[in-house]
């Protein structure tokens, strides 16, 4: 696989998400076996950065990366995140110093590993000054706790006040053909400032690849029904990107959720601030299906008529987790 670099942490450019593997894409259920199956099958095809979090469970998901992961550790880049649970007993999100060096040590012993490579704040907590939130962060950093600091779904003031403290390595947060609001001011900052970035959700939840018609496909416990672009008021209007991605992937020889991934690669061009999709997926096929995007080049026409696919409706979160996101 073609490499990227986030800041001056090197990965291959596509990544693994595997919140899946253990909450809200409820499907056919959870297969732990499958999804350990999945992690080494990406490494084998030379996926190095996997990204988990405590809250996802919670818990259970580092757990089960510890599993995976086992004499295979020096071989990912592995991103976990602190701050959507509280562990000085706040209400709400807590990016504390006091809760961050009890979430790193937790995090630590559930996945088995003496340090984390890349450690985002999942949230900003808006009580807590950024600059605390770094300074205790720089400080893991000097204690061999973790290698790398990440941020997800912030703004450019929050980029810029955190950066100035330590420097940040990525920043994460929802990015895809459907999604397209880090185009306007904050990936242009992270080429500023030489920071990396990750894209989380790139198949839009699943919607892009084609797979789903009709939200009653989904299990009423699917994470997705609570999404207001799964909503039937917005959900036919939302089959129009799909269809006109799987007519372009038609002509490139391709998969819709290949062309929709390479589309992504081809915007993160930049030596130092490149942008690396994080596909999640608990099975082998799509996995590989995934990876295979690796090899797509999109020409200038392509990539014009993807830019200009119909755009969304409908919040990409509920609305009172849009009430987290920092703009």
């Amino acid at each position: 696989m073609k490499l990227a670099h986030l800041a001056d942490l090197q990965v291959g450019r596509l990544g693994l998400g595997a919140m899946g593997m253990s909450v809200a894409y409820v499907g056919a259920g959870f297969d732990d076996a499958e999804s350990i199956r999945t992690i080494h099958r990406a490494i084998d095809l030379g996926v190095t950065l996997i990204d988990t979090a405590e809250v996802y469970g919670p818990f259970v998901n580092e757990q089960l990366l510890a599993r995976a992961l086992q004499g295979r550790r020096d071989q990912v880049v592995l991103a976990t995140k602190f701050g959507l649970i509280s562990h000085t007993g706040r209400d709400g999100l807590d990016s504390s110093p006091a809760s961050i060096r009890m979430a790193v040590d937790g995090s630590l012993k559930r996945l088995e590993t003496d340090y984390i490579d890349l450690y985002y704040q999942h949230r900003l907590d808006r009580g807590t000054p950024i600059e605390d939130t770094v300074g205790a962060l720089a400080e893991l950093v000097a204690a061999g706790k973790i290698r790398y600091i990440g941020l997800s779904e912030v703004g450019v003031n929050t980029i810029r006040r955190a950066h100035a403290v330590h420097p940040i390595t990525a920043v994460q947060s929802e990015y895809s053909l459907w999604t397209r609001d880090q185009e306007d001011a904050v990936l242009p900052l992270l080429r500023e400032l030489g920071i990396g970035f990750v894209a989380y959700s790139p198949l839009g939840r699943g919607f892009l690849t084609g797979a789903i018609r009709s939200t009653e496909e989904l299990p009423d416990s699917d994470y997705r029904k609570t999404n207001p672009r799964f909503f039937d008021e917005h959900f036919q209007h939302n089959l129009s990107s799909a269809d006109e991605l799987r007519d372009i992937s038609a002509e490139v020889g391709a998969t819709p959720a290949q062309v929709a991934l390479a589309w992504l690669l081809a915007k993160g061009s930049d030596s130092r601030s490149g942008i690396v999709p994080i596909p999640g997926t608990k099975r082998v096929a799509r996995l590989e299906e995934n990876v295979a995007a690796d090899t797509i080049e999109l020409t200038p026409e392509q990539l014009a008529r993807l830019d200009e696919l119909t755009p969304a409706v409908g919040g990409h979160h509920a609305e009172a987790q849009m009430q987290w996101i920092d703009r």
